[in-house]
C-alpha cells in the first residue's frame, strides 16, 4: 500500500533536522575545502544512488526490450522504435545551507532515436520485412532535485551527508509543440497525482519516512497521461520500465488514446495504459515518454519529445 501523503521538501528538513540532532555548519564558501569536499562527495552519492541510476536505464532502450507496438497507415510503418543513448553528461548544482544541501541535477542525453520500419504494410512484429532503419539524432535534458542532510562530522565526507527525498524527473528536447501536463497513476490502494514533477518530493528513510512506493511483483496499475499537443494526429506515447541498474529486464509499452479535446492553439490528449509489473525484484523507474506522431510515422522529421519519470521499488 502506498502512503498517500506526499509530504513538502521543508517538512522533509525539518523531520530529518529534529530526528538526527542539529551538527556543527559550515558557511558555503566556494573556496572552503570543507565545502568543496562535501560537495564531491554529495554528487559521488548521487551519482550512484541505485532509486536515480534506475532511470537512466529505462531512459536508455539500448539492449534488450519487450516491445509492442501495431501498425499504422501512414508514410511508413515503425515495427520498432528504440531511443538510444550514446553519452550522458550529468551537473550538480549544489546549495549547502547549514546542515541541509539542496541540488538540482541535469542531465543531457545525446542520442538516436531508431525506427525500424517498411514503406510497404507490415504486420505486428513482423521484423522480416523490414526495409530500412531510420536512426533520428536528438539532445535532451532532463531535471530533477535531491534534498541531502548532514548526519555526522567524519573526515570522510560520503559518511557525513544522506540522500532523504527526490523529486520526480523531467524534461525533453527544445521544442514547444508537446508537452505532459499531468499523469495519474492507479494503484491497488491508492491515486497519485502528479502536475508538477520537480516540486513532487519522495523521502528516502526508514519506515513511514520512505515515500518511494514498493510495489507487489506482478501487480496490475493504471496511468493516465494528459498529453497537450500542436498536432491533431494521435501522439507516440509509451512508458519504458523494469530496468535495474544494470539495464535488464526493460519493457516498452504503448498507450492508448483515450480522448481528445481542442484546447487553445493545440489539443487536449488523455492516453491511457494498464501494465503489470515484472517479477524481478529492486529499483527501477516508470518513464513516460510522449512524441509527435510524424516523429515515428515520417522519415524526414526531426526529434520532439517530451519525458517523465517515476521511481519505485518491486518486493
Amino acid at each position: 500500500m502506498l502512503n498517500r501523503k506526499i509530504i513538502t521538501a521543508s517538512a522533509i528538513v525539518l523531520f530529518l533536522f529534529l530526528f538526527v540532532g542539529c551538527k556543527n555548519s559550515v558557511t558555503d564558501n566556494e573556496g572552503n575545502p570543507q565545502i568543496l569536499s562535501d560537495k564531491t562527495a554529495i554528487e559521488q552519492i548521487a551519482r550512484e544512488d541505485s532509486s536515480l541510476l534506475s532511470f537512466e536505464t529505462n531512459y536508455d532502450e539500448e539492449g534488450g526490450l519487450d516491445f509492442s507496438f501495431g501498425k499504422i497507415q501512414t508514410k511508413i510503418f515503425p515495427v520498432r522504435v528504440v531511443r538510444k543513448i550514446t553519452n550522458v553528461d550529468r551537473v550538480y548544482l549544489t546549495d549547502i545551507v547549514g546542515d541541509t544541501s539542496y541540488v538540482t541535477a541535469t542531465y543531457s542525453f545525446t542520442g538516436n532515436l531508431f525506427i525500424a520500419a517498411s514503406y510497404d504494410s507490415v504486420s505486428l512484429g513482423d521484423s522480416i520485412n523490414v526495409d530500412t532503419i531510420i536512426v533520428k539524432p536528438f539532445t535532451s535534458v532532463i531535471t530533477r532535485k535531491l534534498i541531502f542532510v548532514r548526519v555526522a562530522n567524519t573526515q570522510n565526507p560520503r559518511l557525513n551527508w544522506r540522500l532523504i527525498a527526490i523529486s520526480l524527473p523531467a524534461g525533453g528536447t527544445a521544442t514547444p509543440n508537446i508537452a505532459i501536463q499531468k499523469l495519474t497513476m492507479l494503484f491497488p490502494n491508492d491515486t497519485l497525482v502528479i502536475t508538477s514533477p520537480n516540486d513532487y518530493f519522495l523521502s528516502r528513510g526508514l519506515g513511514r519516512m520512505n515515500q518511494i512506493p514498493g510495489i507487489g511483483r506482478n501487480q496490475r496499475l493504471t496511468i493516465y497521461a494528459e498529453i497537450f499537443s500542436s498536432y491533431n494526429a494521435e501522439d507516440f506515447v509509451t512508458l519504458t520500465f523494469g530496468a535495474d541498474i544494470r539495464g535488464l529486464h526493460r519493457v516498452k509499452r504503448k498507450f492508448i488514446l483515450d480522448s481528445i479535446t481542442p484546447s487553445g492553439n493545440g489539443y487536449l490528449k488523455v492516453y491511457k495504459l494498464t501494465f503489470s509489473t515484472l517479477t524481478f525484484t529492486g529499483h527501477s523507474h516508470a518513464v513516460i515518454s510522449a512524441i509527435p506522431n510524424h516523429v515515428v510515422f515520417d522519415d524526414q522529421t526531426s526529434v520532439e519529445s517530451k519525458t517523465w519519470g517515476f521511481p519505485y521499488f518491486v518486493y
